[in-house]
């Protein structure tokens, strides 16, 4: 009996790879990667092709929106906003954060999932343990959900799903690990694209993850 079909927006990160793991258990699961000109591009890329590799997803798609690198505005695509030391307990929107970057992806995720006819988006999409980036909120994609039922063709049965939004970071490792997700193969540093710096957001959640679940990053750090 075949599987109704999934858009897996993989980043190459940790979260996007549990995301990934999930789906592919209930799915035939379709990859999507979106370079954007971040600073960590080829090695994301590089992320992406390993995890959809390991789950051996034939139908992949890599789509570029440089125009979120020419608008600019964030730390991960304009090299003159340096990305900070990881401030965990800051409040507001960081730096790092670029500009309803999620709706364009997502935008490209709806385009494709019409065309191949999936029933269902997934995005790695965390709330509670994130940086405080207004898209990865959980209002944000009831809104988005709204839009695709105005937004596509009478008929469509499509919507955008988030299996970690409420997860804290550790948790997340514990089902990655309890799936087999391939997190050794994943990228989540903003800065660097050889080792993980182990100081930036991203860096630092992460590695806080892992020790709060109790187990090792099994990605190298300088």
């Amino acid at each position: 009996m075949s599987r109704a079909r999934a858009v897996v927006l993989v980043s190459g990160g940790m979260d996007s790879c549990v995301t990934a793991a999930v789906a592919t258990r209930q799915h035939d699961a379709a990859f999507l990667h979106v370079s954007y000109g971040q600073r960590t591009e080829g090695r994301e890329l590089q992320a992406f092709t390993s995890i959809a590799d390991h789950y051996r997803v034939e139908k992949r798609l890599v789509v570029r929106l440089d125009a979120l690198a020419r608008i600019g505005g964030s730390a991960l695509t304009d090299a003159a906003i340096p990305v900070p030391d990881a401030d965990l307990g800051r409040q507001g929107v960081p730096v790092s954060y670029v500009p309803f970057r999620n709706t364009h992806l997502l935008a490209a995720a709806v385009s494709w999932a019409e065309v191949i006819a999936a029933e269902a988006i997934y995005i790695g999409a965390v709330e509670e343990d994130s940086s405080g980036y207004p898209d990865c909120r959980s209002v944000y994609y009831e809104a988005f959900n709204r839009l695709i039922e105005v937004g596509t063709r009478p008929g469509t049965r499509l919507e955008v799903r988030t299996p970690l939004i409420a997860m804290r970071k550790s948790a997340i490792v514990i089902l990655g690990l309890d799936l087999a997700a391939p997190l050794h193969l994943t990228w989540s540093c903003y800065r660097s694209e050889t080792l993980a710096c182990g100081a930036c957001d991203s860096c630092a959640l992460r590695l806080r993850g892992f020790a709060e679940a109790g187990t090792a990053d099994p990605i190298q750090y300088a």
